[in-house]
């Protein structure tokens, strides 16, 4: 079933029956939790999720999702495009102790009530998908070639010695003038 959005709640146990397959978009400012991880988000995600009953009879849920996510350098801190992609293998469950039981390939989804929060699925997977580092290209960076390169060694420790603290403190005592004080 092609849908322009993805409904919020689904019955998944009935669709993995039927076999059924929902593709949508998830508009992006409609998941809060992404926009605390990654900042405030315009645009869609496209998902596709394919519920049906595997060879053991555990009811699954076969998933893609795309999305072109604007993500804060972590040197200028300037927002860049990133595309973010997951295909993801979830096998429902009613209990979280049930969880155990599923195969290593399998991640659990909690059904509660015959209903699963299809943005809470798509929120966890996109969260689960964001790179751990992301960087403009030098060129592109708004952070100058300079900034970006560490002191020399030897610079560094002039400045260490010019500036330590127990300068004042090391002359007293080759003075002698801290002799017979405690």
């Amino acid at each position: 079933m092609l849908t322009s959005q993805l409904p919020s709640r689904v019955e998944p146990y009935k669709l993995a029956a039927r076999r059924e397959r929902l593709e949508g978009l998830v508009a992006l400012n409609k998941l809060p939790r992404l926009a605390e991880e990654a900042g405030d988000q315009t645009g869609d995600c496209h998902v596709v999720l394919g519920f049906g009953v595997d060879a053991q009879g555990r009811r699954e849920i076969r998933g893609h999702l795309q999305a072109t996510l604007a993500l804060p350098c972590r040197r200028c801190m300037v927002p860049l495009s990133q595309d973010v992609s997951s295909d993801f293998l979830l096998g429902m469950i009613t209990d979280e102790a049930l969880a155990a039981e599923l195969p290593a390939s399998h991640e659990p989804v909690l059904v509660e009530n015959e209903q699963l929060d299809l943005l809470t699925v798509v929120e966890d997977e996109l969260i689960l998908s964001l790179p751990q580092v992301v960087y403009h290209d030098e060129t592109e960076c708004h952070v100058s070639a300079e900034q970006l390169v560490s002191k020399t060694e030897g610079a560094a420790d002039e400045s260490a010695s010019a500036k330590n603290p127990f300068a004042v403190l090391n002359a007293l005592k080759s003075s002698g003038a801290l002799k017979g004080k405690k």
